[in-house]
């Protein structure tokens, strides 16, 4: 039995309105063709969209640029190999009553590694969800022989959403099937919230369960005609029971929910196109549905955007970003950086920006150059709307385990909101925004709650490529960060990035440095002062370009290398640099601790 029996009402009511649109979109694509002589799709590909796109394909991956551009239809043969991977995600949903009978069969997928995506149509309600099961590997092998299925039931009571005018249940499921096998052997397709993710004229692939039938693809013979604020439409066959199906772009990201068929007004029994709904659109609607949802629910809708590539902060992304506002008495109480933090006798002042960067500092509201924040400060530049340095104290006495539950970043009331860069310099790409004082350093003692929160400023994060930010350079401030708390330090820590004037332009306006740089000064256990300085680059990442050290590869150097950089004077400092007589200025790969020298 398929939904189309057992749901005929809800089926024909999104069918209905998916005819609606399709007639409205048709109308306007004739009307360009007419307008231009030519056979031009519905007009939505603007160049920012066009930009957006190519902005989300990996630097690496030539062929789908060609075939984005029209030139080539060749595609590597790890295609089928990614294609293979997202299908595991892919489900059969078997729905029941309240006594186990079966109803009909819908398909859904995995988005989290403890939420599936399907319709309203499919999953109206939570006594549905409960009621029903999900069933993976339910497909052939190469022997045309049936896999062993894999069935996990729904868990509504821990999590259910569901919204009927833009057709999507979103519900959780158990994580461990009554035969003992785990939810996280099928992984998950990322939720990608921006918009952006296909062009119209591009193919999409349909991976179902049609009818309630083993696991089927439709592969690429299947072009987008119309982009629509919410939906989308294309020539893709499916057959009931596909509803639920996720959409793929040649890269085989989901940018749509397979919801409808488009029927033929001349004839119901055939359809002239189907529709999906775009993931974007979804993602705007589960904000608005969380509203009001409890503490355990906005975690798994962390969890749900955790996994989400490109567009995050330090780490991984909790949600989607969002500017908030705080007032300017927020930032009264902010002391910032303690230059006399180590103890007496052991100073360590803001270091002194020179040379050509002395001209570049922006003037703070109050007639200042320094913003002070909970236990860190820092300077910005007036060219390039990013902070010259920040330093932050850490005492690892006192740390705190503040958890991240959200998402929410803020422009400095205390400069120019032109003076900072912004979310849109984020938005459909490969650059996180990278905490420079990482947000856990400044979290202690009584005020820990606002330090964290004063991390999430724009004038704290720079423009850094998700595995520099996530990887090496993450690795090394836990290493920090980790021994400070571990040993009870205290550690002053210095970051900034390395400016250059053949920076990289990117889109016509924002210049993103190629190079971090950073310096922790602590008391050792003799009574003296240490200052180990490190750099880490991301040239090859942004413009896949070769760079001065290595891929990848963080480098102990010593202090007066980051002060050639950068113009930074770290006065003294320089001469508690235990590589500042025995090694040259081209440093030490770090790999693991042992090859810190203190």
């Amino acid at each position: 039995m398929s939904l189309i029996q057992w749901n005929k009402d809800a089926i024909e009511r999104q069918q209905a309105e998916a005819l609606k649109r399709y007639k409205t979109s048709t109308a306007v694509r004739d009307r360009n063709a007419k307008d231009l002589k030519s056979k031009s799709l519905f007009d939505v590909d603007t160049p920012n969209r066009v930009s957006l796109r190519k902005g989300l394909i990996d630097p690496h991956d030539g062929l789908t640029m060609e075939r984005l551009i029209g030139t080539s239809d060749l595609f590597p043969i790890s295609y089928l190999e990614a294609g293979l991977r997202a299908a595991k995600s892919v489900c059969r949903i078997e729905v029941r009553d309240s006594i186990g009978r079966v109803l009909g069969y819908g398909t859904g997928f995995l988005v989290s590694p403890s939420l599936l995506l399907t319709n309203n149509h499919v999953l109206e309600d939570a006594d549905a969800a409960r009621f029903s099961q999900v069933q993976f590997n339910y497909e052939t092998d190469l022997n045309l022989l049936p896999r062993p299925v894999k069935s996990f039931r729904i868990d509504p009571a821990r999590f259910f959403m569901t919204d009927k005018d833009l057709d999507f249940t979103l519900v959780a499921v158990e994580k461990t099937s009554a035969e003992g096998i785990t939810l996280s052997e099928f992984g998950f397709l990322p939720f990608i919230p921006a918009a952006g993710k296909i062009l119209v004229g591009e193919y999409v692939s349909c991976i179902q369960h049609p009818e309630g039938a083993p696991k089927a693809v439709v592969i690429r013979e299947n072009e987008l005609i119309a982009l629509l604020d919410n939906f989308v439409h294309y020539l893709t066959d499916t057959l009931p029971g596909a509803s639920g199906s996720p959409v793929f772009s040649d890269d085989w990201k989901v940018v749509a929910l397979h919801h409808a068929g488009v029927p033929d007004e001349k004839d119901p029994r055939k359809f002239v196109a189907n529709e999906g709904v775009r993931i974007s659109s979804i993602a705007k609607q589960i904000t608005e549905l969380m509203k009001g949802r409890s503490a355990e629910e906005r975690l798994l809708i962390d969890e749900l955007y955790a996994g989400v590539p490109a567009t995050t902060g330090s780490g991984a992304s909790v949600s989607p970003m969002e500017v908030g506002t705080l007032s300017r008495e927020w930032y009264e109480k902010s002391a910032g950086y303690n230059a006399a933090f180590l103890g007496p006798g052991y100073d360590v002042p803001l270091p002194a920006v020179g040379g050509a960067m002395a001209d570049d500092i922006l003037s703070v509201n109050d007639g200042g150059h320094v913003l002070n924040y909970t236990h860190f400060s820092l300077v910005m530049s007036r060219s390039r709307k990013q902070a010259i340095v920040t330093a932050v104290n850490i005492d690892g006495s006192d740390m705190k385990d503040i958890r991240r539950t959200k998402d929410v970043w803020y422009f400095d009331p205390r400069i120019g909101k032109e003076d900072q860069y912004g979310p849109e310099l984020y938005e459909s790409n490969d650059l996180d925004r990278g905490h420079l004082v990482r947000r856990m350093d400044p979290g202690w003692g009584p005020d820990a709650e606002e330090a964290n929160e004063d991390t999430f400023h724009f004038t704290n994060c720079s423009p850094q490529h998700k595995n520099l930010n996530q990887k090496t350079w993450l690795n090394l401030e836990d290493y920090i960060g980790k021994n400070a708390k571990k040993y009870g330090m205290k550690v002053n820590v210095f970051t900034g990035p390395v400016f250059r004037s053949d920076d990289r332009v990117y889109r016509g306006k924002y210049k993103i440095a190629a190079e971090y740089w950073k310096v922790a000064v602590m008391v050792k256990d003799d009574g003296n002062l240490s200052a180990t300085a490190y750099i880490q680059t991301q040239k090859n990442l942004i413009d896949n370009l070769e760079f001065a050290y290595g891929s990848y590869k963080t480098y102990q150097v010593p202090v007066a290398t980051i002060e050639d950089l950068t113009g930074l004077d770290f006065g003294n400092l320089r001469t508690h640099d235990p590589l500042a007589t025995i090694e040259s200025t081209a440093g030490r790969i770090i790999e693991q601790a042992g090859d810190i020298r203190l």
